[in-house]
């Protein structure tokens, strides 16, 4: 057993290297250049060493996403303190924000516009877009601390999402950061008056 646990890091160390330049080849290269090859180079491995682990192109750029997005989910989830009344949501607008003006968001953005003209890809990254927006949603509400059975706070919250997407795309081309922060900060502004969210020692 003790033996083989080299081997096995050795794996795992050479698959996150492999998603990580899948990513950031994805943000700066595009779909059509983001191939295994590429990818492999990036990483520092052999393309046979890539192919081991990611048969395909769409097997090594699905993992890849769902790794990350999960991977930022968590850190988002963890930079949330437990501040109260206005203050908590400012800082979640802005978490959530920051969330996607990233390079996995120019990375996923790539693949979903390459989705859109391949059934088969979109039949992979439907699917997987759908749980991480779920994922969000529900680190959104938890954050709050605000019942999402209420249909108007569940589309309160959902909109938040569609702006920070929204202004995510908006920074694609060129630094957005100054307008982006001041319509953030009135979002949030907005959305704890329509939540009338309690403090935390209500």
């Amino acid at each position: 057993m003790t033996s083989r646990e080299p081997k096995q890091d050795r794996s795992r160390a050479t698959r996150a290297r492999l998603l990580s330049a899948t990513v950031d080849c994805l943000a700066e290269l595009g779909w059509g250049a983001t191939t295994v090859a590429v990818v492999a180079e990036r990483a520092g491995v052999s393309r046979g060493a890539a192919q081991h682990h990611f048969p395909v192109r769409e097997d090594l750029i699905t993992a890849a996403l769902e790794v990350m997005f999960e991977s930022r989910t968590s850190a988002a989830s963890a930079r949330l303190t437990a501040q109260a009344g206005q203050g908590r949501t400012e800082e979640l607008v802005a978490q959530l924000v920051e969330y996607y003006v990233s390079p996995l968001f120019k990375a996923a953005l790539q693949v979903w516009t390459a989705a859109a003209a391949d059934p088969a890809l979109r039949e992979r990254i439907v699917p997987l877009e759908a749980r991480f927006g779920r994922s969000v949603h529900r680190l959104a509400i938890e954050a709050l601390g605000v019942d999402d059975s209420d249909p108007t706070t569940h589309h309160l919250v959902q909109a938040t999402l569609d702006l920070a997407r929204g202004l995510a795309l908006a920074d694609v081309l060129h630094d957005d950061s100054v307008r982006r922060r001041e319509i953030a900060q009135t979002w949030a502004a907005t959305l704890h008056a329509a939540l009338k969210m309690p403090s935390l020692t209500d």
